[in-house]
């Protein structure tokens, strides 16, 4: 099948992206009716990539689900929906994912979507409960693939593969190669294309090992972040427990963080990442599912407070920093009894920490949280227009501003919140009342 090149640009022009990169080029100049795997790094645009050439695969006949995309995350799903509707296709897609009612989802599919975007787990339940049918779905996209079975998914993917009976094609894309393609996946004879870098090393990172004399490494941690002069760190820890014990210490040290794991709701996962998007909070303390799948910016500085279980997690983990052309940095940190680990392939320089303290850079940005979101019909253009007509803030006073499900979240300068708070508090947005913190 070829590619309409109509549809394609007026995808494109939907986004305003005037030209593709390599790889997602590479992936339109195929038949797209062949199955393939897409290997590419975090952060390459790959989801573009798969998303073009479905979207020329489905039409305005067919009334039922024609594609189901399988992520990993709840992140990851909802980042790949985004990125759909940017492409003003028209066709409806849907989002099934844990962490909140599955009596909203249920509501949803009662129309079913042309593509629907799904989890594992979430999906095996609507299946269960009769909720959806995808015995129309033709095309099959296992975003992450790799990071599905490590999450220990395998079984639940067996059971959504066995009711796809008329699918004809699949798609499958990682950001490692070390990855195994089980054979109940049905793959025939797939295009391969690998756009992931040979060498262990990135170009514009830069690798230092920081001395702990603790074998608690909180203080030495509170240290370098000091040191950073307000840059953004992604500080990974390797368990959930450790992921909130720093978080705790650092808020205590007057430090602004925000952690992120598994183990969180929804809506707490969504304002930590928000925190971190508007630059509300420039720390943000994770477990390797940070580590990639999650729209986030790159960040300045990756800390490894805990020592990657192995060299694949640690790639993944430093892929969050030193993106197209940019620099970045890479801390261990290491109590005397640690040493570093065999796949850094040499000892990197020593960072030395000034016994003069200094106190982390506060953040020129806080978050404004409003109880008001997309089932109440508000947009963005609605919460800019409300807070400078009825909160008196000028376009420099605003940053990112994000609408979720039930609330959404205005990255507001410091210095302006409390005189905003006074001024809309009592303010109905869009004729509804709201609260506002």
């Amino acid at each position: 099948m070829t590619i309409n090149r109509e549809k394609i640009a007026s995808a494109l022009n939907h986004t305003g992206i005037i030209s593709l990169n390599e790889m997602q080029q590479a992936v339109l100049d195929v038949d797209i009716s062949r199955d393939m795997i897409l290997l590419s790094p975090t952060g390459s645009g790959k989801t573009l990539a798969f998303l073009l050439p479905l979207l020329v695969s489905l039409t305005d006949e067919q009334k039922k689900v024609q594609a189901l995309i399988i992520a990993p995350s709840r992140e990851l799903a909802l980042q790949i929906e985004s990125v759909f509707r940017s492409l003003g296709s028209g066709y409806k897609v849907n989002c099934c994912y844990g962490g909140h009612p599955i009596r909203t989802e249920k509501k949803n599919l009662e129309h079913p979507p042309t593509v629907l975007i799904a989890t594992p787990g979430r999906l095996v339940d609507h299946i269960e409960r009769g909720n959806i049918h995808l015995d129309t779905v033709h095309t099959l996209i296992l975003d992450e693939f790799d990071k599905s079975l490590e999450l220990g998914f395998l079984s639940e993917m067996k059971e959504i593969l066995s009711h796809l009976p008329a699918l004809q094609r699949r798609v499958l894309t990682s950001a490692t190669s070390s990855v195994d393609i089980p054979p109940f996946t049905g793959m025939t004879n797939p295009v391969r294309f690998s756009f992931l870098t040979e060498t262990k090393t990135v170009k514009g990172l830069t690798v230092y090992q920081v001395k702990s004399p603790e074998k608690d490494k909180l203080e030495t941690l509170c240290r370098l972040l000091g040191e950073l002069k307000g840059e953004s760190a992604l500080v990974f820890c390797n368990l959930r427990e450790a992921v909130e014990r720093v978080s705790h210490y650092l808020t205590e040290e007057g430090v602004d963080n925000d952690f992120f794991h598994g183990g969180m709701e929804q809506p707490e996962r969504e304002r930590a990442l928000s925190h971190f998007r508007n630059g509300s909070s420039n720390v943000f303390i994770s477990t390797d599912l940070a580590s990639r799948g999650l729209d986030i910016p790159e960040v300045q500085n990756v800390i490894h407070y805990h020592l990657p279980h192995n060299e694949e997690a640690y790639i993944h983990r430093n892929g969050r920093t030193a993106r197209m052309h940019a620099e970045g940095r890479a801390f261990i940190i290491l109590h005397e009894a640690e040493v570093t680990p065999d796949y850094l392939h040499h000892e990197p320089d020593q960072f030395y920490l000034p016994d003069t303290v200094k106190r982390p850079q506060q953040t020129a940005w806080v978050t404004l949280t409003i109880n008001r979101g997309k089932r109440d019909k508000i947009s963005k253009k609605d919460i800019v227009g409300f807070l400078f007509q009825k909160g008196g803030l000028e376009k420099d006073d605003l940053g990112i501003v994000e609408v979720k499900e039930s609330c959404s979240y205005a990255a507001i300068k410091r210095d302006k919140l409390k005189e905003l708070l006074s001024r809309i508090r009592d303010q109905k947005i869009k004729n509804m009342k709201a609260k506002f913190n």
